[in-house]
């Protein structure tokens, strides 16, 4: 019917936009990584400060659905924010191997994809998993704050199988919620929008779990061998 008709167009749509998101983040790391500009840039903690600066304004703006807002707009936002990060990410390839990253994005994309369809197929509420996986992931950065100072590759370790829980619960529990503001606001919002707006909380989503994946993989300490 119409409605199942939408919901697809919608997820395709949602999808097509992170996945665009994801390739801006893994062509900018990967061609910086080629610049010693970049990587020297992006060493300075003034410049690191900067990105997240930027990156938390741009997530904020999408975070609203404002029907006046040009989906160019949003569109826009997204790319450079996919952008900003595979700046931060620009020094992966010199840390880790090509066969570590590999790994931990192949198994990264099985885990997000095997989470999504779960989140928008089951009947099972998930909004408590949300609600407790939104609370563990306030407590685990604040550790992770902490542990900025304190350089424990040992806590790095242990905390990325918990931030790989807490973002496997999001990714199941963003899917289905993102499913039901469709189908509740589709017809009163820009879907592009929403599109847009979802596919930023699915690509953040899928990000933390490929990094959780790739410090899980290598001992939380890179592997250069």
């Amino acid at each position: 019917n119409n409605s199942n008709a939408g919901l697809n167009s919608f997820f395709t749509k949602m999808y097509g936009y992170m996945s665009a998101a994801v390739a801006v983040s893994a062509l900018t790391a990967f061609f910086g990584s080629f610049s010693p500009t970049v990587i020297r840039f992006m060493s300075n903690p003034i410049a690191l400060f900067a990105v997240f600066g930027v990156q938390l304004v741009l997530a904020y703006s999408m975070s609203s659905l404002k029907s006046q807002r040009s989906p160019l707009v949003s569109a826009l936002g997204l790319f450079v924010f996919a952008g900003l990060e595979g700046l931060l990410f620009s020094g992966i390839f010199i840390v880790y191997t090509a066969q570590n990253i590999t790994s931990a994005f192949v198994s990264a994309f099985v885990m997000f994809a095997v989470l999504s369809f779960m989140g928008s197929t089951t009947k099972k509420d998930l909004s408590g998993i949300g609600r407790q996986a939104r609370a563990a992931l306030i407590a685990f950065i604040i550790v992770s704050l902490i542990n900025l100072f304190l350089q424990s590759p040992m806590i790095t370790y242990v905390f990325s199988f918990i931030g790989l829980v807490i973002f496997a619960g999001l990714t199941a529990w963003d899917t289905q919620r993102l499913r039901q503001m469709y189908l509740q606001m589709g017809s009163q919002v820009n879907v592009n929008n929403l599109a847009l707006m979802g596919a930023l909380q699915l690509y953040l989503d899928f990000i933390n779990i490929f990094i959780f994946l790739l410090n899980i993989f290598t001992g939380a300490g890179g592997n250069r061998d």
